[in-house]
């Protein structure tokens, strides 16, 4: 199973679909599902002005306002392929330009409008991000939340999954499972940073990076050969990864 879309992955796709901007789009849905929302109708033969990200959300513009928002949920995939290519399957959308086709694989959140976006966080993405912004609101979040559930809530950070919030807690040796109210704002900040300066790096470079705890369940972990645990976190059981050896924090077994 591959990696469940985050934040980079949405940032990379929207800079892989510039070569697209500027040009009229021919769109077609050969999802059967992706044709009941009817949005290729609306935007063939438009012309695409922009194409940005937000968060785990991808913002596409047309010509005469009409604006299409995708979500990748758990599996889906934007790539860019030559134009006519052959393909298997059925995408949910194409976006086919005078030489290249943007083709959406599996992203079954189509949406001719974002309302959406206005209940998520500022983008960890942002460049630069706002931190100051972030932890505001975590200062009036739910503070019997543990952190790393904390930082997977998109109405507060846009754009952190499981995989980076696994990745940035090791590097800076904070523990997922510490109530946010016994997390101080230097250590909150520290945290955001890490996320933030991991996430452009996976962007720019377009790199996976070795991961270091995430889906590591049982390894050493490189710094202090601790095994690695791992164990359900928050309403939604997402998974935490975290060495109890140098990210000290409760048992979630017993809390």
């Amino acid at each position: 199973m591959g990696n469940v879309p985050e934040g980079d992955s949405l940032h990379r796709a929207a800079r892989r679909l510039q070569v697209l901007v500027g040009q009229r789009i021919a769109a077609d849905a050969p999802h059967p599902r992706a044709q009941a929302e009817r949005v290729a109708e609306r935007i063939d033969g438009r012309t695409l002005e922009s194409v940005q990200a937000h968060g785990k959300n991808l913002i596409l513009r047309f010509e005469g306002g009409v604006v299409v928002r995708s979500h990748l949920r758990m599996s889906g995939r934007w790539s860019i392929r030559p134009r006519g290519e052959a393909r298997a399957g059925k995408p949910w959308l194409v976006l086919g330009g005078e030489r290249v086709e943007g083709v959406l694989w599996n992203g079954p959140v189509l949406e001719l409008h974002t309302r959406a976006l206005a209940r998520l966080g500022p983008d960890i993405l942002e460049r630069p991000p706002n931190i100051d912004a972030m932890l505001e609101r975590m200062r009036h979040a739910d503070q019997t939340r543990w952190f790393g559930e904390t930082l997977l809530d998109q109405s507060l950070v846009a754009g952190i999954g499981n995989m980076w919030l696994a990745e940035a807690l090791w590097e800076v040796e904070r523990s997922p499972w510490r109530r946010l109210r016994d997390v101080p704002d230097p250590d909150r900040r520290r945290s955001l940073e890490a996320a933030a300066e991991l996430m452009r790096d996976s962007v720019d470079t377009d790199r996976a990076r070795r991961h270091r705890v995430y889906r590591r369940v049982g390894q050493p972990c490189p710094r202090c050969r601790t095994k690695i645990r791992s164990w359900g976190q928050g309403d939604d059981n997402r998974m935490a990864y975290w060495c109890p050896g140098c990210q000290a924090g409760d048992d979630p077994r017993r809390s």
